[in-house]
């Protein structure tokens, strides 16, 4: 599982960091051959320890899985009740996932463990580099945000790894040593860590964008970001106060983040709703500066080509009528053959309008891949509120309210009860955040309704079991780990 060498991660952080361009060419001028890097050299100052941090977000964004290509939002969509697979059983895989008939031995969710792995790994490679450091040039507020910021990212990675998995194994440091035999840790015992390390990335990155000169964009994780995914992480604990505490937190600065009442800003790389962003290289080879999840989504031709991933009947019946959110976010294409026959129009996300028919080489891009967002963060604080936390069902109804106008609706009522307003937050969950990270997918399985939502609908069925909400840990981890122990069912 975690059999990364130093030497390698510190060689691979050296090869992400061209994938960028922050200050890429500038290191290459003066450092030495990239397989000559050493550790040492790579946190001996703040330009060079800012240019490993970049490097791991290159790997999050531009590699083929974790968050992009057959990734987090993919994977998890088909196997709720958002995304079907256009091919159905020719691509088996997908159908697998679509059908909630996942095998133990799946590249598709082989992918999402070992990758996020190995994020956690190189982020214990940053946390330790500089610990371990004593160069005079590498300055304590830069130790302290970078420990910081990768503290945030083997968070993040870990609340999808639990989320997806369940009891995962809990790699803290890069020594061999005490990661070759590691036991699925209990999920209990993951959250805690995860909520330590995201208050102290708390407590450790500044308020701003301002870190290695990002111009402001907001492409590296600052207190506010870490702050966000507490306040998610505490709603999925049921920590209603603390989610909704936080939450606040981030829904008063105003100065920062405020709701693009244009539905197409929401998603570009200057937008002011961006909590967290991802920014992908223009240079790769097929998708250019296209985001991975707009070169997944956008057919070719967009309005007559087949859309690998379509929406299901079951999210767009959700949809109230004149919702703008359908109208800006979706998109459809007509691809049926000269006779007419179906399979005709079907209907894709279009969130992102950059993908394989418009995409440029060389050109920065016009979206970044959303991370988080501001919008999410009404929708937790709606959901805190409902669930007891101070302002209850009355102040999350005026959250709600605040997403519903921007879309075009009307205000929701007053007199709704409790358990009315819980339902209209799990709803409009269901169309501001589809087709982003998997929430569908997680909400369905952390509000216990998974089992009797997915089992009805006719594509899952036979419905094999409650097991395959959770996903299948690799053979191949397992025959690494010998106390490594497969999840029930497979």
């Amino acid at each position: 599982m975690f059999t990364y060498s130093i030497k390698i991660t510190v060689i691979l952080l050296g090869i992400g960091c061209c994938l960028l361009h922050q200050s890429c060419s500038k290191v290459l001028e003066v450092d030495p051959p990239i397989n000559s890097i050493t550790t040492r050299e790579i946190f001996s100052s703040d330009d060079q320890a800012n240019m490993a941090i970049a490097a791991v977000y290159s790997t999050m964004v531009n590699s083929d899985a974790y968050f992009s290509n057959k990734g987090v939002t993919i994977a998890a969509g088909l196997s709720a009740d958002e995304l079907y697979s256009y091919f159905g059983s020719a691509f088996p895989e997908d159908f697998a996932a679509n059908t909630n008939k996942l095998q133990a031995v799946s590249t598709l969710t082989e992918s999402l463990w070992s990758s996020a792995y190995k994020i956690i790994y190189y982020s214990n490679s940053i946390i330790e580099g500089i610990a371990e450091s004593t160069s005079g040039t590498l300055t304590e507020q830069t130790r302290m945000e970078l420990t910081g910021e990768a503290k945030l990212i083997r968070a993040f990675s870990y609340f999808y790894l639990t989320n997806l998995f369940g009891d995962v194994p809990l790699a803290l440091t890069v020594d061999f040593n005490k990661t070759q035999r590691l036991p699925k840790a209990p999920q209990q015992e993951v959250y805690r860590q995860i909520v330590q390390d995201l208050k102290d990335a708390q407590a450790a990155l500044r308020e701003d964008y301002s870190v290695a000169g990002t111009g402001q964009e907001r492409i590296r994780a600052n207190k506010w970001v870490a702050t966000a995914l507490l306040a998610r992480v505490y709603l999925y604990l049921r920590d209603y106060a603390n989610a909704a505490a936080n939450a606040k937190l981030v829904l008063d600065q105003v100065g920062l983040y405020t709701l693009e009442m244009d539905l197409d800003k929401v998603f570009l790389s200057g937008s002011k709703e961006a909590i967290w962003q991802f920014k992908q290289t223009p240079s790769h080879a097929s998708i250019k500066n296209a985001t991975m999840e707009g070169n997944s989504f956008n057919p070719v031709p967009l309005a007559t080509g087949r859309a690998t991933y379509c929406l299901t009947d079951e999210l767009l019946n959700a949809f109230e009528e004149n919702d703008q959110r359908r109208v800006h976010w979706t998109s459809n294409t007509d691809n049926s053959d000269p006779s007419g026959n179906s399979p005709g129009i079907t209907i894709f996300p279009y969130k992102y309008k950059v993908g394989t028919h418009n995409s440029e080489s060389e050109v920065e891009p016009p979206e970044y891949y959303v991370g988080l967002r501001l919008a999410e963060i009404y929708l937790i604080h709606a959901e805190a509120q409902a669930n007891g936390a101070a302002g209850g069902p009355a102040a999350a109804i005026d959250d709600l309210n605040v997403l519903r106008r921007r879309a075009g609706l009307d205000d929701l009522p007053a007199t709704l009860t409790q358990s009315g307003v819980i339902t209209a937050v799990a709803k409009e969950r269901q169309v501001e955040l589809f087709a982003e990270w998997g929430h569908r997918w997680l909400d369905l399985n952390r509000t216990d309704k998974a089992s009797a939502v997915l089992s009805d609908i006719s594509l899952k069925q036979p419905w094999l079991g409650d097991y395959q909400l959770r996903y299948p840990i690799p053979p191949d981890e397992i025959n690494r780990d010998p106390v490594l122990i497969q999840n029930d069912g497979y």
